[in-house]
């Protein structure tokens, strides 16, 4: 299908409107061809000049690209940490804000399985000219937001996640507030030019050439969620969260009844779930097992954490029985390579039964 064509024109179209409904706002939505570390980089150089002062949360290695970009288009970081697996207080990010000109955080930080509190952090910029930028790229379909309630004035997501189509798109919602800063903004932007794209995607095609099959993939995954709502496309949205956060439930359960430590366990993510092995144990040599006995692909940590934890992912289209099925594998894999691990086997798989049976119970009742 050739992307200046009508026929193209009417899937991008939808599309873009789909992701509206996906996302839950009513700013603009963009899609661009690239993977969502581009998006990042986007929501830097459209909305920052160099030596302005911007604020980044980091807690673990996405965190920190935010502040790699934000350094790359020489802005003045200021910089607001946590260890790994924790999240930040949002008294310390008060004390930041006076003076920044955006302030970039993650949703989940994929590296430790770790939630941030996006509302939270929202609510201390309500009446400032901090703009709030959310990297959402494992957030979008496992945790709810009110974008436009909240105030959040660029979401960023991502094709290879909750909406489970191959990696290559981004896409991006954009605020009233976002337009109006890139008019003032200084830095060096051109394929990543939002106001370009703006001009074109609004007429149903792209500033650049899009990936055609990707955007055509995207229309029907968006399809495939709105009718697991039953033809409404925020309901199935609702219903990929709410499946997202049972399935973290059942592996977080699974987890520790075999004796494991989760990695975040004071602020689990609902899209990926870090684990530590059992002392002494490289976690690489459990990610290995996992391959090449089951073929299941499990995560190991990244940078500093590799052989420190690995981490099972449960977006998209993961139940019960993935749930089921990974921590069954997890028992074998820990008799394998823990011999001297302590648990009863059949112990997980049990816990991911009696999650399940409990969410299901309430599902009910609600």
């Amino acid at each position: 299908m050739h992307h200046r064509t009508a026929e193209f024109r009417e899937i991008f179209s939808r599309t873009l409107a789909d992701l509206k409904a996906f996302i839950g706002t009513k700013n603009d939505v963009l899609v661009l061809a690239c993977s969502g570390s581009g998006a990042m980089e986007a929501a830097v150089s459209n909305l920052t000049s160099p030596g302005d002062k911007v604020v980044v949360l980091s807690a673990g290695k996405f965190g920190e690209r935010w502040r790699d970009l934000a350094k790359a288009f020489g802005c003045q970081v200021e910089l607001l940490t946590a260890p790994y697996g924790e999240t930040l207080d949002l008294r310390d990010v008060q004390s930041k804000i006076a003076g920044a000109r955006v302030l970039y955080m993650q949703a989940t930080e994929t590296s430790t399985g770790a939630r941030h509190d996006v509302k939270g952090v929202a609510s201390l910029l309500k009446g400032t000219d901090t703009l709030l930028v959310v990297d959402a790229i494992t957030g979008l379909g496992t945790t709810d937001f009110d974008v436009d309630g909240w105030g959040i004035d660029i979401l960023i997501g991502g094709s290879q996640k909750a909406v489970m189509i191959p990696p290559g798109l981004a896409y991006l919602s954009v605020s009233e507030r976002a337009w109006q800063r890139m008019e003032e903004a200084k830095q060096p932007r051109y394929y990543f030019d939002l106001r370009k794209e703006r001009k074109s995607q609004v007429k149903g095609e792209s500033a650049f050439t899009p990936a055609v099959a990707l955007v055509c993939g995207l229309a029907a995954a968006l399809d495939y969620i709105r009718r697991a709502g039953n033809g409404n496309l925020a309901d199935g949205r609702d219903a990929l969260i709410h499946n997202a956060e049972t399935s973290a439930a059942m592996v977080r359960a699974g987890a520790k009844a075999l004796g494991l430590n989760l990695f975040a366990p004071t602020c689990p993510a609902a899209a990926v779930t870090a684990v530590l092995p059992p002392a002494g144990i490289d976690s690489s040599v459990i990610v290995k097992e996992f391959r090449e006995r089951f073929a299941m692909v499990v995560a190991n940590g990244q940078g500093e954490m590799k052989g420190k934890l690995f981490r099972i992912a449960h977006l998209g289209y993961y139940d019960y029985l993935d749930a089921i099925g990974v921590i069954g594998a997890l028992e074998h894999v820990l008799q394998k390579v823990a011999p001297s691990h302590s648990f009863e086997i059949g112990a997980g798989v049990r816990a991911v039964q009696e999650t399940f049976a409990e969410q299901f119970a309430e599902a009910v009742r609600v």
